[in-house]
């Protein structure tokens, strides 16, 4: 597994299919993610390796996780949350080498002991693109054997986007971490 998908991973963006959906600009931080999300966080790999994760607060409106896979040093990356309509999203800062810019994601808490992570669906986001329902192009990443997409529309027009009821398959399950100690 390339070293940018065990990161992504990490912090539960996986990658489909070796695209990324990136943004010019983060969602805002409107609301302190709920305490659910604090805590150890255990998963395995695509080969059934072990993944930990633990997320602490970094400061007033952002997070820290702290990822650890077998054989590989822990991994740390700072991300911001917010919610909007029924679904939590957390905004994180993508790697110079992969581009920069950011990401957003969706998560649930299922009864404190499950976290599920989302991803964007490319092909929606792409469609998206060509309806002019956001705005963007098409771009090559770094060090990954597939194209991606730079969404440039401003964040509320995103969240617009994200939270019409239309696109409530937009995103679609890349991770689920169970609670793990205290």
């Amino acid at each position: 597994m390339k070293a940018w998908r065990v990161m992504l991973l990490s912090v539960s963006f996986l990658l489909l299919g070796g695209c990324l959906v990136t943004f010019h600009e983060p969602l805002p931080a409107n609301q302190a993610a709920p305490k659910g999300l604090l805590g150890k966080w255990s998963s395995k790999d695509a080969w059934g390796e072990p993944l930990k994760l633990v997320i602490s607060r970094s400061g007033a409106d952002a997070y820290k996780a702290v990822a650890t896979a077998k054989g590989k040093a822990p991994e740390e990356y700072v991300f911001t949350v917010s919610r909007h309509g029924n679904r939590w999203y957390l905004s994180a800062g993508v790697p110079k080498r992969l581009g920069g810019n950011f990401l957003i994601g969706g998560f649930d808490i299922v009864e404190g002991k499950e976290l599920v992570v989302y991803n964007l669906d490319v092909e929606q986001v792409q469609q998206a693109l060509a309806q002019k329902e956001l705005s963007g192009r098409s771009i090559e990443v770094p060090e990954d054997n597939g194209d991606g997409v730079l969404i440039d529309s401003p964040a509320q027009r995103v969240l617009a986007y994200l939270d019409d009821p239309a696109n409530s398959d937009l995103f679609v399950e890349v991770a689920r971490f169970q609670r793990s100690g205290k």
